[in-house]
């Protein structure tokens, strides 16, 4: 009777084990990427994606003052890109494609 109480345990705690791992795995597969660049026109582009390699086409991005004003806003194109011109004054850059994600870049920090 013990024997079958003590092997009931460890197939509980393996289920448990093995549920965790597929959680904390589908949970990092899924990571926002986003990174901006200085072009030579007075331009920056942004690119943004998944770290499993799906696409973030069609998710938003804004440019914001400081402050929060937001200056302009469009989605990423089939290359998970957006182009706008370098604002003349200070502005972050945010990539928020759920409601738990959200990546800024301030733009004195775009190389």
């Amino acid at each position: 009777m013990q024997l079958k109480s003590q092997k009931r345990k460890l197939a509980k705690q393996q289920a448990l084990a093995i549920m965790l791992t597929l959680i904390t795995t589908a949970t990092h597969a899924h990571t926002p990427l986003f990174d901006c660049y200085k072009n030579h026109d007075d331009t920056i582009t942004c690119e943004g994606g998944f770290s499993d390699g799906s696409s973030a086409t069609g998710n938003l991005v804004q440019v914001r003052t400081v402050f929060g004003r937001i200056l302009t806003q469009a989605t990423l194109d089939e290359a998970g890109a957006i182009t706008f011109n370098q604002p003349d004054e200070e502005y972050v850059v945010v990539f928020a494609p759920d409601s738990q994600h959200q990546l800024k870049v301030l733009g004195d920090e775009i190389l």
